[in-house]
């Protein structure tokens, strides 16, 4: 509790032109978060390149709390046991399982085919068909997200941890807040 004191009497005592350098400071780490993570979208050819598992359907590949790191699919790259992370048309709840079947399709009103896929959970008894919108038979290639290369196991806990209780997201952020305008460097 003195620490907290020490701090806030720490931010009270700075000019305002150490504030304002402060803020700047914590501005440009902002800045350079959302820059990094243009660039590995960018490189990965994924529009969310890291994703953390957030349940046991897919054990004993991956268990919640991994994170995975995925790659953009290429049409047709896709191939039955790939990991894949996709969302569901009218949702907006990335899910992660494994391609179990892949066929050709010609989308309405075009000339070109491309694949569609059917997916499964390694855990779940069925496959995704019930996950998948109303009269939804398979998962076309727009819907998929990115595909699994590479796995950091458990390194997602706390992002879990702070969905599951947002006090704990507001606590890390301002410690994050207060360190940086108490830091002088």
């Amino acid at each position: 509790m003195e620490d907290i004191q020490n701090a806030v009497q720490s931010i009270v005592r700075m000019r305002k032109r150490d504030l304002l350098l402060s803020l700047l400071s914590f501005g440009m780490i902002i800045a350079d978060a959302l820059a990094i993570w243009k660039g590995v979208s960018y490189l990965s050819g994924s529009e969310s390149p890291i994703v953390v598992v957030l349940s046991g359907s897919m054990e004993p590949e991956l268990y919640r709390g991994d994170i995975l790191l995925l790659t953009g699919p290429k049409n047709g790259t896709l191939t039955p046991g790939d990991i894949i992370v996709y969302n569901v048309r009218d949702r907006n709840i990335p899910i992660i399982h494994r391609v179990l079947e892949q066929h050709w399709t010609r989308p309405p009103r075009t000339k070109h085919e491309q694949y569609a896929y059917l997916t499964k959970g390694d855990n779940n008894n069925a496959d995704d068909r019930g996950l998948y919108s109303p009269g939804q038979k398979w998962l076309s290639e727009p819907e998929v997200l990115g595909r699994a290369v590479l796995r950091a196991p458990y390194f997602g806990m706390l992002t879990i941890y702070m969905t599951d209780y947002p006090k704990l997201k507001y606590l890390i952020i301002g410690a994050l807040g207060v360190a940086v305008l108490v830091n002088r460097e």
